[in-house]
């Protein structure tokens, strides 16, 4: 790697490193993956990458990550931390313990792995649960369980749901990343329910983002202990009453009537405390009333109780998304980009990914017209201009980069960053910047010239010959563009191919070669060179051949 490339990684690395400490995830994110694209072999930036993931929620990219770095230093302790700690954030603790012995069989004291392991371990032998499922596309009789299931045996007709079940058995982090509806059936049929209709069930009206859930079935999970089988009739019967007080709160929120529905969806929470969904609908009544500061410990709240109890992803993803537009409503666009993205960790709902995009997109032009500062862009410009004189023109680039995110619609910096990217031979840069300047002050003739200038050291002549025709527009008596478009011509005319193409721009001229009685006369002359004295005499033709004359097209022996 040259040492340019490595100090650009270096930067990137540093930038990535900052917007981590400053909680600034998705910027970290951003930096990391620049510098991967510059040094993919780098196992720090992926490892780096893996921790900024995982700030933001998005384990199984995360999880990815540290695979890789893994892969590229294995005898390096910190890659078994970042992947343990992935796997703990997905609840797959049998693996990540063990991830976190392999670590320490290379580095025996580190505090990272020790404490890592000892929460793997807890979390196994505490009251939450056993090791939920592994991969289930890694079953050894995978293709048996979808032959057998008469909806995914259609499936496996089909040559494009083959290969994504490859993919899966191959790489199952890769499975955010699938939104087809029938790798959601295939789960359900792998891990022996039916995720179609939970997820049909659990859903809410979209076109109310408030209005809570119909129906949920507590999480199988916390019902499942066969200690309780002796004795199952007084809590299914706290279930049905809590069921019972959710319908009469739905009922109570289509009516608009706010304390009647809080009060029974408190009452459903008293009698079944591990459902998320009658918090996720008591915090719907807070986003109703407007009360989004309730309305986000709510629903952080059902996160909790969600993830405590195993809930339906797509339950725990509602709740997520709901705190984070709680947050849109207040103004905090940070906050809401950061729950909204914790969301799409869960659940990649489309209409999620539609806001995020809307949101990061506004979150940026809002940092961007904030930095605008038009007297710190006249200052980073007068440095500019003193490196360049000096002839550091990389320098001088970076001033003006600072000089135009302070002031982006100031013509002439565009005009000053074009002659830089003209020393340092980078054309097409610096051509997009004399286009800008252009583009942003059609009257100031200096972008012409700089546009002809650079056109002319791309040898375009017959392009930089019109760029300078359009500063003799501007101003007939400018010597640099007069100079400028003689030295275009001469050059275009040491290139026929260049002249034919300039000419045949030219309407009039054709016309003329398109006019039959002049295709004749043009090839009647390229027999026999004296007959051009005939035609000559016929003032019309002579206008004509005047015309192609002066375009170079032909020339007189």
């Amino acid at each position: 790697m040259s040492s340019e490339n490595q100090k650009k990684v270096n930067d990137l690395k540093s930038e990535g490193n900052k917007a981590l400490e400053t909680a600034n995830f998705e910027e970290a994110i951003r930096k990391y993956t620049e510098a991967i694209a510059l040094d993919p072999e780098n196992h720090v930036l992926y490892s780096n990458r893996s921790a900024a993931l995982t700030k933001a929620a998005r384990y199984l990219e995360a999880l990815g990550d540290a695979d890789k770095t893994i892969e590229i230093k294995p005898d390096w302790a910190k890659g078994f931390s970042r992947k343990g700690t992935a796997l703990c954030y997905l609840n797959r603790y049998e693996e990540a313990a063990s991830v976190f012995m392999e670590g320490l069989k290379i580095d025996p004291e580190n505090a990272q792995l020790k404490n890592g392991l000892e929460d793997a371990q807890s979390k196994l032998t505490g009251p939450s649960g056993s090791q939920p499922l592994g991969n289930p596309f890694a079953f050894p009789d995978i293709m048996q369980r979808l032959e057998a299931n008469p909806k995914t045996r259609e499936y496996l007709k089909q040559p494009d749901y083959r290969m994504m079940i490859q993919l899966l058995q191959q790489n199952p982090n890769s499975l955010q990343s699938f939104q087809d509806p029938r790798i959601i059936q295939t789960l359900g049929v792998l891990l022996g329910f039916d995720l179609e209709q939970k997820n049909a069930d659990a859903s809410e009206d979209k076109e109310t983002e408030s209005t809570p859930e119909q129906t949920s079935m507590p999480p199988q999970s916390s019902k499942s202990n066969p200690q309780n089988n002796s004795n199952p009739e007084p809590e299914n019967q706290s279930n049905s009453q809590a069921q019972e007080e959710k319908q009469k709160g739905n009922e109570a929120y289509k009516k608009k009537d706010f304390d009647t529905a809080i009060a029974h969806y408190d009452k459903a929470i008293e009698l079944d405390p591990t459902d998320i969904t009658y918090r996720n609908n008591k915090a719907a009544v807070y986003f109703e009333l407007k009360d989004y500061d309730k309305c986000i410990e709510i629903s952080e709240e059902a996160t909790n109780i969600g993830r405590e109890n195993r809930a339906d992803y797509t339950l725990i993803a509602k709740a997520l998304a709901r705190a984070g537009k709680a947050y849109m409503k207040k103004g905090d666009d940070e906050s809401a980009l950061r729950y909204l993205n914790k969301s799409l960790s869960e659940h990649r709902n489309p209409d999620i990914q539609k806001i995020v995009h809307a949101l990061d997109k506004k979150i940026k032009e809002n940092e961007r017209l904030k930095y605008i500062d038009p007297e710190k862009s006249l200052e980073a410009k007068t440095l500019g201009n003193d490196y360049f004189k000096k002839g550091d023109y990389p320098t001088a680039k970076k001033h003006y980069d600072e000089a135009i995110k302070r002031n982006p619609d100031d013509a002439k910096l565009y005009s000053n960053r074009a002659a830089c990217y003209t020393k340092l031979l980078e054309f097409n840069l610096a051509l997009k910047d004399a286009d800008k300047c252009i583009e942003l002050d059609p009257k100031f003739i200096k972008g012409y010239l700089r546009k002809g200038s650079i056109l002319y050291a791309m040898k375009e002549p017959s392009k930089a010959a019109q760029a300078y025709l359009k500063a003799l527009d501007l101003d007939p008596n400018c010597e640099e563009a007069n100079q400028g478009y003689r030295d275009s011509r001469m050059a275009e005319g040491n290139d026929p191919e260049a002249v034919r193409k300039r000419a045949m721009a030219d309407p009039e001229v054709t016309q003329i070669l398109k006019d039959p009685a002049m295709q004749l006369i043009l090839q009647q002359m390229e027999k026999d060179p004296k007959a051009v004295r005939e035609h000559l005499q016929n003032p019309e033709v002579a206008a004509k051949i005047e015309k192609l004359m002066e375009c170079g097209i032909i020339a007189l022996r």
